[in-house]
């Protein structure tokens, strides 16, 4: 029986890439609405996905002009996914947003706008396709799991990781400008966030189901 992976959220219109790359990595997706009250009974793991900006308030900061107007019962609702994942152990894979709230959980900071915003924000109809490299630090997990030093990814946010949380390793940036493009947690099973999109790669680019394929062998 394929382990079960809950993927909270906020636009049902949304699921549909990421539920599809949990599913080809040889999971059962379980989708949930963050309005509904949620726990990690009876799944596995725990995905969290792309969307609006975290509150600048959960991480000690005041709104910029350019951060979205806040969302706080999916911002609490995350939170409180992520506790029970690390208090059980969990596996959990974040991807944009995921790695930005759970780097806010870990007691990091954000850039809320970043100064290079036209390399890493890209407006393509072809969501899929690689805007810029990363360079991953070896002997990362990300690195176990990539198995190269360097990935060309997409890229859809105006927003990074700043100060980071306490725990949490920088494993890739990108080689440019030096954004921090993936985080990991060494003292759990599997604790991995990437600031790229690998569900909208994995048709093109069948190199970014290793993500899927080794969050799935943790569970």
């Amino acid at each position: 029986m394929a382990k079960r992976v809950l993927i909270p959220f906020r636009h049902e219109r949304k699921i549909r890439p990421y539920a599809d790359a949990v599913a080809s990595g040889g999971m059962e997706p379980v989708p949930m609405d963050v309005s509904n009250r949620i726990s990690l009974c009876q799944v596995e793991g725990l995905l969290l996905m792309g969307g609006s900006d975290v509150n600048p308030a959960r991480y000690g900061a005041v709104p910029k002009p350019q951060t979205d107007a806040p969302d706080d019962v999916r911002d609490q609702v995350e939170l409180d996914l992520i506790d029970e994942a690390m208090a059980k152990d969990l596996p959990i894979l974040g991807i944009c947003r995921g790695l930005q709230i759970l780097n806010a959980y870990c007691g990091g900071t954000l850039i809320q706008h970043l100064a290079s915003v036209e390399r890493h924000d890209k407006e393509d109809e072809n969501k899929g396709r690689p805007a810029h490299d990363v360079s991953i630090e070896p002997e990362s997990l990300l690195a176990q799991v990539a198995g190269v030093r360097t990935w060309s990814v997409n890229s859809r946010h105006h927003q990074a990781a700043d100060r980071v949380g306490d725990g949490l390793y920088i494993v890739a940036r990108d080689t440019r400008d030096q954004t921090i493009e993936a985080l990991e947690r060494r003292d759990k099973r599997f604790v991995l966030a990437v600031q790229w999109h690998p569900e909208d790669q994995i048709s093109e680019c069948p190199e970014q189901l290793k993500l899927f394929r080794g969050f799935g062998e943790a569970l």
